[in-house]
């Protein structure tokens, strides 16, 4: 706790925690990865049908998606998955626990 009057220079010194906004795009891509993982950039795109390398770079970099391993087939391709973090973001306590896609 700390008094009112030191509340601003205080956060400054300490940062504040940041709050995590994600476009359309970010959340379509993370959808998959949630969905889908491990799952590599190409079947990513091929699902999107656009390129996803600057949004997989952000949500690498909220720490959301994660290198989970390399693919086996020729190019040994990175595969992402989620993270503990995306799982505490969205109140989910195992990729299990994400709701059912409808049919």
């Amino acid at each position: 706790m700390t008094k009112h009057e030191f509340a601003e220079p205080v956060a400054a010194v300490l940062g504040r925690p940041r709050t995590i906004t994600l476009s359309p795009a970010a959340i379509e891509t993370l959808s998959l990865i949630a969905y889908k993982q491990p799952i590599s950039k190409a079947d990513l795109e091929s699902v999107r049908g656009v390129q996803c390398d600057g949004v997989l770079r952000s949500l690498i970099e909220l720490e959301l998606v994660r290198v989970a391993g390399r693919d086996e087939s020729l190019g040994r391709a990175f595969l992402y998955g989620t993270t503990k973090k995306f799982l505490e973001q969205f109140g989910l306590r195992g990729i299990k626990d994400l709701p059912r896609p409808e049919a």
